[in-house]
């Protein structure tokens, strides 16, 4: 009877985690799924414009925050899930990869003061004390309501590296007259150290991100050469990216000052109205440098005030023009405060009265980079593309993050042995 008892349990047990590994798989890493939640903010603490990445034993800290624009008191917990390099869980018990409790209580939160809009703004800094990963890789944060994780909040990707690799690489022109012009080639090689690796194909992984985003990352590459220990990935048509421009910028850090690229503002009561200055095609124009943040954001006032719990919101207005409608496509404006997302809430709306594609978005105060694109309407989940709005130029400035996973003979998860930034002009030959 007992063993029959001890059968069942592990059936049991084996259907409950199933069932919870196919939800985690079911969730979007980044993605918003309650529209009173806003700002999220996810990075490393005092660089709002950094990946939310952490080496183990090194004593960084990552620093989350977000507001609730219900303006009261909410119960929100915090949990993470060890997910593989494609971002499926990992068939992992969490006693394995995490010391201390299985999830947290958000206690750190202030109500929002001074501005119009009212808000409730939460953060809190990770790994804590009592919750923190010992095992290398891809995780998922998950924020929810109540200890009920039925009641997800919203999501974002972590990154815990321990280094037990190298890497080391450029950035280059292609060599096909084709790309030359309008793509960049990463080159680089993996110095896999003391790693114990029979099959390089199949134990080691690799990915490449361009502006930290995940939407067009590389990641099916394969080493064209291996020389011992060394990797390499320099083959010709296997690490290119279109190189697109320097993202567009609206500088929000004021609403009662006119700021770079505000046409104008309407005060009302209850909020404040922001209209940009009306952006258009620059596909064919004559590529010029201008800084940017990659496509980031960060918050910040001019008023001296803390723009976490201080700073205000408002209805920001964005049009393109453009003479006719692009037939057979969708307009998306893109960025981190879109979630690098293209959903109903980042889509642009064509005016034919005005000749432009519109939308309006609530942001808080801040300094904020995007681009507009387009999705094919006519291809099941269509990529999205720069290329007709935007252009790409061999010149632009922009950040490819190399992440080098490895899967041991016998293991379950895929570790993060190695990482690294390069830019392409600080990085270029």
């Amino acid at each position: 009877m007992r063993t029959a008892a001890f059968f069942i349990l592990a059936i049991a047990s084996c259907l409950f985690s199933n069932k919870i590994a196919a939800q985690v798989n079911e969730i979007t890493p980044d993605h918003v799924y309650y529209n009173n939640i806003r700002s999220v903010k996810f990075s490393q603490a005092g660089d709002p414009l950094s990946m939310p990445m952490y080496t183990i034993g090194g004593g960084e800290k990552l620093e989350l925050s977000f507001d609730d624009m219900d303006n009261d008191v909410k119960n929100y917990y915090y949990s993470f899930v060890l997910c593989n390099a494609d971002w499926t869980p990992a068939p992992v018990n969490q006693f394995d990869y995490m010391r201390g409790f299985s999830e947290t209580r958000i206690l750190n939160y202030k109500l929002s003061s001074v501005s119009l809009a009212r808000y409730t703004h939460y953060s809190v800094q990770l790994p804590g004390t009592n919750s923190y990963p010992v095992k290398s890789g891809n995780y998922l944060l998950k924020i929810y309501l109540d200890s009920d994780t039925s009641q997800l909040a919203f999501t974002r990707r972590m990154f815990v590296v321990e280094n037990k690799a190298g890497i080391a690489g450029f950035i280059q022109n292609p060599i096909a007259p084709k790309l030359f012009r309008t793509y960049q080639k990463i080159n680089f090689e993996v110095n896999t150290g003391s790693l114990n690796i029979q099959n390089p194909f199949d134990q080691i992984k690799v990915v490449v991100l361009q502006n930290y985003r995940w939407d067009n990352a590389l990641t099916t590459l394969k080493p064209q050469f291996i020389n011992g220990n060394i990797l390499k990935y320099n083959a010709e048509q296997d690490c290119i990216m279109p190189a697109g421009k320097e993202f567009r910028w609206i500088d929000l850090r004021s609403f009662r000052l006119q700021t770079e690229r505000v046409q104008r503002s309407e005060y009302h009561n209850n909020g404040t109205d922001v209209f940009a200055v009306p952006d258009q095609e620059r596909a064919d124009k004559v590529y010029q440098f201008l800084k940017d943040i990659n496509g980031k954001y960060y918050l910040a006032t001019l008023d001296d005030y803390d723009p976490n719990f201080e700073g205000d919101y408002a209805s920001v207005h964005f049009s393109f023009y453009s003479p006719e409608p692009y037939a057979g496509y969708d307009m998306y404006i893109f960025g981190e405060f879109t979630n690098y997302e293209c959903n109903k809430n980042s889509k642009l709306s064509y005016n034919g009265a005005s000749r432009s594609y519109e939308g309006t978005l609530l942001l808080k105060q801040g300094y904020y980079n995007y681009v507009y694109g387009l999705v094919d309407k006519t291809v099941p989940n269509g990529k999205f593309s720069t290329e007709l709005t935007e252009g790409n130029y061999w010149e632009a400035e922009n950040n490819y993050t190399i992440l080098l996973y490895y899967r041991a003979l016998g293991g379950r998860s895929d570790e993060l042995v190695s990482s690294i930034t390069l830019n392409s002009v600080l990085n270029r030959r």
